[in-house]
């Protein structure tokens, strides 16, 4: 009798025991955040509490055992995996850790400072910070101390070790692209060339930064698609950031107008109309006869708003109101389109406008 409720004592006993510590460092946390509401810390670390009831478990189980006397054959492989168990569940409890350190520190600082640029860029290289920890050092670290625990994989293991050199070598020489990546990813995270959150226009796409990872970029769209492409493509070729420098921006809209056109008047509209667009921020405008040609001229709007998405939208309202008002009160201003009236006895072609053909049918 005394063989099995042993075991099932030591077992039971020390999940229990450790399931109770969980619930008491939660209980802890819990009453620190109520203690301390200025920060977050406290909250954010109660998602360790999962990790950390596995850590401690196996760690208990893996120094109770013994006291279980089952005397198996399988000992010193249940035991082995109980150690390794419980330096997954480490690596777990460090990286669910460093998640919650490092989004209190976002939030901190997004509640100290005006500057929504510092912000992104702070978020964007605590990002990378985390994912080059969690993939770099935990992972790793992880993998080789379960190596060397297995007694028969442990000469494997030094032998790993020993050649690490010869192997990163090789593994340069294979994955040039992959580490010309992460590279190129740590220059974009610590080099402030471009943020989370950022308005780019890449290979004629005009979108926002929506994720940095230690390899790809991702971008989404005005239309909702995502573009993925490289971290190293934003080292080696040229792109537009619209939130370089802040996020304001001017627009610009062409209009093609007949030399007949009121350009004072054209420009006065303008101004009136910028006042009652709550998308115009007020910095500037303008409106400026570009260029000229034999059949018409073409006039330049500027109009300067608080971001890219008001400023789109202040393009096409501005272009719209332009073409309207001109419509209704200088009709003659719209660009005409010449014909070429061809008699077909003759061949004979010449040009007339629209309306007036020469032959009697326009009048």
């Amino acid at each position: 009798m005394e063989e099995v409720l042993r075991p099932l004592v030591v077992v039971f006993g020390t999940v229990a025991i450790t399931v109770t510590a969980g619930l008491l460092i939660d209980r802890l946390l819990r009453y620190i955040a109520g203690k301390r509401p200025d920060t977050q810390l406290p909250t954010l670390l109660r998602r360790v509490q999962l990790p950390v009831q596995v850590l401690l478990g196996a760690l208990a189980l893996h120094a109770t055992y013994p006291l279980a006397h089952l005397d198996l054959r399988q000992d010193t492989m249940i035991r082995t995996i109980l150690a390794s168990a419980a330096i997954m569940a480490a690596a777990w409890v460090v990286i669910r850790a460093a998640d919650a350190v490092a989004e209190n520190m976002l939030r901190s600082y997004a509640r100290r400072t005006q500057d929504i640029t510092r912000v992104r860029q702070l978020r964007t290289q605590l990002g990378l910070v985390r994912r080059i920890v969690t993939s770099v050092l935990v992972v790793t670290t992880a993998a080789v101390a379960i190596l060397l625990l297995v007694p028969s994989l442990r000469t494997l293991g030094t032998s790993l070790l020993a050649s690490a050199g010869v192997i990163g070598i090789i593994a340069g020489v294979a994955a040039q692209s992959t580490l010309s990546n992460l590279i190129a990813g740590l220059q974009i995270a610590f080099g402030d060339s471009v943020k989370i959150g950022d308005t780019v226009v890449v290979e004629g796409e005009w979108g926002i930064v929506e994720e940095i990872t230690l390899a790809f970029l991702t971008v989404r769209i005005w239309d909702d698609r995502r573009l993925t492409m490289p971290v190293s493509y934003f080292n080696n070729k040229p792109y537009e950031n619209w939130s370089r420098g802040g996020p304001q921006i001017t627009g610009t809209v062409y209009l093609y107008l007949d030399h007949s056109t009121p350009v004072p008047l054209l420009r006065e509209h303008l101004q009136e109309y910028l006042r009652t667009r709550p998308d115009w921020d007020g910095r500037d405008w303008g409106l400026q006869v570009t260029d000229s040609t034999p059949t018409n001229i073409v006039v330049r709007a500027t109009m300067s708003a608080a971001n890219a998405d008001d400023v789109w939208n202040l393009r096409c309202a501005v272009r719209e109101e332009m073409l309207d008002w001109l419509g209704r009160n200088y009709p003659h201003a719209l660009p005409k389109i010449s014909t070429a009236i061809t008699d077909s006895s003759t061949d004979d072609r010449h040009l007339a406008p629209v309306g007036d053909r020469g032959d009697g049918y326009g009048d």
